[in-house]
């Protein structure tokens, strides 16, 4: 059973909102190249992820990993925190 959590997708974003209990709003930055155009573009996704003790801040760097459900909108949870903000 171990083995399948492996295969969860994991990714590394900046807290920019902790004002919920046990959420925090990850923005996860990406670029692409363009389908047409070739041109490199910034893409941005906000994920809401479960941070169950609250210890995340505005600012700090994350990883969180897929997991079930806990929300309407919460599919990520806090696996650690990368680095904490200055």
């Amino acid at each position: 059973m171990s083995e399948n959590r492996n295969l969860r997708k994991t990714r590394v974003g900046t807290v920019v909102s902790d004002k919920m209990q046990k959420t925090i709003v990850v923005l996860i930055k990406d670029k692409a190249n363009h389908p047409l155009y070739g041109k490199t573009v910034n893409i941005s996704k906000r994920l809401k992820v479960h941070d169950e003790e609250n210890i995340c801040g505005v600012g700090d760097r994350v990883r969180v990993m897929e997991t079930r459900p806990l929300s309407k909108d919460k599919r990520w949870r806090l696996v650690e925190i990368v680095e904490k903000a200055k």
